[in-house]
């Protein structure tokens, strides 16, 4: 992995763009004084030490010196070392509902965005556990393996919308099933939960049966309802307008708590409906408190190999070899034309 520790050093690199135009601009204006004088190829020919070109070959030397003395100062570095790391915690995978009816807007800012806050809350809370994620709408996807990465958790998290899966629909049932190959086998002793976190707007197949299996393996499944069973319009091009079925009406979507419900049931988990409150979060935080924790093996990058020597010695050979470069010609030299 490649990254820079201080990447605002490369802001300096404009005011280098800046010196380099007045540069230019400053070449410019002396050339069009000296025409002032005379004939520019009779100048040259009373002054051949003086070379034209020499001054720009310094000037880009030290240019070249300055940007590398930038790349230097934003510390690039390489990660260098893996390793294995134990912590004591549980395996969590996250199952999340990207169909088009997370839009909807009965929960603020919207249905989907409100889980992606409540999820991020808890990816804080979870730095000594495994935490994955499954999407899914009518087709599921593993968006995320198991980690204990949680900065990467997070980034992930941050790309779902709800074009993430193309295809319409809501397979619950196959994002459990999903979700549940997800969890090793390997390891024993360690609690292991599935976090569906949905409208419970079931339209593809047997999400009950899935949660009963993925229970009799020893995972427990908790669901979060997000949405309200009142029902609200699904948004389309924005907020200008709603979905509307055939008939030109406006399509509502509701929760169907009844269906949530059973889906935890089945798992041995808990229901819970998630609002403008934190009452779900706290409510699942809890039960992840309550699992049992196990020895969790994973594997990090445990260091990073400074890199910016590498920048900071080219500087070191370009500027030495500006400081050889003469405006002038040396005389000594005038057989051997390098510029």
């Amino acid at each position: 992995m490649f990254r820079f520790e201080n990447p605002d050093m490369f802001y300096w690199l404009i005011a280098l763009l800046f010196i380099v135009l007045l540069f230019h601009y400053g070449m410019y204006v002396q050339k069009k004084r000296l025409r002032t004088f005379g004939n520019p190829n009779l100048l040259a020919s009373l002054m051949p030490n003086v070379s034209s070109v020499r001054p720009y070959v310094k000037f880009y030397l030290l240019i070249i010196v300055l940007v590398l003395l930038v790349f230097a100062l934003a510390r690039p570095q390489m990660g260098t070392k893996i390793e294995d790391s134990k912590t004591n915690g549980v395996e969590v995978m996250f199952v999340l509902d990207v169909s088009k009816s997370m839009l909807s807007q009965d929960v603020t800012p919207s249905r989907l965005d409100n889980a992606k806050m409540m999820l991020s809350k808890l990816i804080d809370k979870m730095s000594e556990d495994k935490v994955g994620m499954v999407v899914f709408a009518g087709d599921a996807f593993v968006q995320l393996p198991l980690t204990t990465d949680n900065v990467s958790a997070k980034m992930f998290l941050s790309t779902i919308n709800t074009n993430t899966v193309p295809r319409p629909g809501t397979a619950i049932g196959a994002a459990i099933e999903l979700a549940t190959k997800c969890f090793p086998e390997s390891e024993s002793g360690v609690g292991r939960s599935i976090i569906v976190i949905t409208d419970g707007e079931n339209h593809e197949d047997d999400a009950v049966k899935a949660a009963k299996e993925a229970n009799e393996k020893g995972i427990i499944v908790n669901v979060v309802g997000i949405g309200s069973p009142n029902g609200a319009p699904i948004p389309v091009d924005g907020k200008t307008s709603f979905l509307k079925d055939k008939s030109d009406n406006i399509v509502l979507t509701k929760l169907n708590e009844p269906m949530c419900l059973q889906i935890a049931s089945a798992g041995n988990g808990v229901y819970v409906r998630a609002d403008n409150s934190n009452i779900a979060l706290r409510t699942i935080m809890k039960e992840i408190d309550d699992m049992q924790k196990g020895e969790i093996m994973s594997k990090n990058f445990a260091a990073y190999d400074e890199q910016f020597f590498v920048f900071a010695w080219i500087a070191l050979v370009l500027l030495l070899l500006e400081f050889f470069v003469l405006n002038r010609q040396n005389n000594r030299l005038n057989k051997i034309k390098w510029f």
